[in-house]
């Protein structure tokens, strides 16, 4: 059973930094792309950032673009999301997501607040 479970969300002021991790267990990530999505209050899912874990190109939302970095680890089979220059826009939970060409396997989320 695959699993994903994200950490790294809390509280930062606007202009702040903070990196998500997405551990992910139950099978390798080869041949699935890997995707952060978030959720605004009120507002549905929206895509973030996504990544083909075999070949490591990556495609971003142009809300975040030049702010917001995905990468991976292969050996620990995790995808993180660096997040600098945050405004308070941003304030959401952010989920990430993976799969073999749709999204089939989501986490629980965490929150990012940030503060103006």
């Amino acid at each position: 059973q695959v699993q994903l479970v994200e950490s790294g969300g809390g509280l930062v002021q606007a202009g702040g930094s903070l990196r998500l991790s997405c551990a992910v267990s139950g099978r390798t990530l080869s041949r699935y792309a890997v995707g952060w999505f978030r959720q605004a209050p009120g507002l549905g899912r929206a895509f973030v950032a996504d990544m083909d874990w075999d070949i490591g190109s990556t495609n971003y939302a142009s809300s975040v673009k030049g702010r917001f970095t995905i990468s991976r680890d292969n050996a620990k089979n995790t995808v993180y999301l660096q997040m600098n220059s945050l405004k308070p826009e941003d304030t959401a939970v952010y989920y990430c997501a993976a799969g073999p060409g749709s999204y089939a396997y989501w986490g629980q989320g965490t929150q990012v607040t940030v503060s103006s």
